[in-house]
């Protein structure tokens, strides 16, 4: 009786001391600053906290399909990376799955699934044995899924793989978040890079139109005539107008 008592207040203790990491892996997934991370550095933060909640050492992966073609953005370790490459060019798995249909997908035992047999016959003889795979929310048409791959067989027991759950349907929103932050930069960067193309070039063309009385069409013509001829971008034809007034380099 005592040892049975033992036992329970152990076990008691044991799910309380859980209960206590998981809170503060939430606490510090939902402390992620956008301007102290990038996607990569997201995703080994998912893997570290998950490690300090799930049994073995999980690592993670994510996954953006644009079109129809896959591609992994981040992941925080070759086994991650290798094993999302096995499903693009079977062109199945739990992780094409997840990000095309919106729904979770997951692989209890690789050494018995039977909803994906090649993939999880590479991902067992890789030495993977359980795979999670969470949709990004729907945000800006963007199709993904963050992928878990854990070493140690989780779906045994349903406790810890409902705890595997529970902390990718948390971790897949700040890496959303910052896969969408990332791409929002890039698009602005790209949209400043060409109002600064836009503006050198209206100035150049100004200058050839006052100069020797083209047309805009002319003046254009002129530059992108330059431009192939010596193999330069449009822009950089421009600029070295407007600064020197020579559009070919000396």
């Amino acid at each position: 009786m005592r040892a049975d008592t033992e036992q329970h207040v152990t076990s008691s203790d044991a799910d309380a001391q859980r209960a206590v990491a998981v809170q503060s892996a939430f606490d510090e997934l939902g402390r992620l600053s956008f301007a102290e991370h990038s996607l990569e550095s997201v995703v080994h933060t998912v893997t570290r906290l998950a490690a300090r909640v799930l049994p073995g050492e999980p690592i993670t992966s994510v996954t953006i399909v644009l079109g129809d073609r896959p591609s992994t953005v981040a992941s925080s370790g070759d086994l991650a990376f290798d094993l999302d490459q096995v499903q693009y060019r079977l062109g199945s798995g739990p992780c094409l799955s997840a990000a095309t249909t919106g729904r979770p997908s997951e692989i209890r035992d690789t050494r018995s699934d039977r909803q994906w047999p090649e993939f999880s016959a590479e991902a067992a003889r890789a030495g993977c044995d359980t795979v999670l795979s969470f949709p990004l929310p729907v945000q800006e048409r963007v199709a993904g899924a963050m992928n878990v791959y854990a070493p140690e067989l989780t779906a045994a027991d349903d406790g810890i793989r409902d705890l595997l759950t529970r902390f990718a349907s948390y971790a897949v929103v700040p890496v959303s978040n910052m896969y969408l932050y990332e791409a929002a930069v890039e698009r602005a960067e790209h949209l400043s890079a060409a109002l600064d193309s836009r503006a050198v070039i209206d100035q150049a063309k100004g200058v050839l139109m006052e100069r020797f009385k083209l047309t805009p069409d002319q003046a254009f013509q002129a530059l992108t005539r330059v431009s192939m001829e010596t193999n330069t971008k449009v822009r950089d034809v421009a600029a070295r107008f407007v600064a020197t007034g020579e559009m070919r380099p000396e």
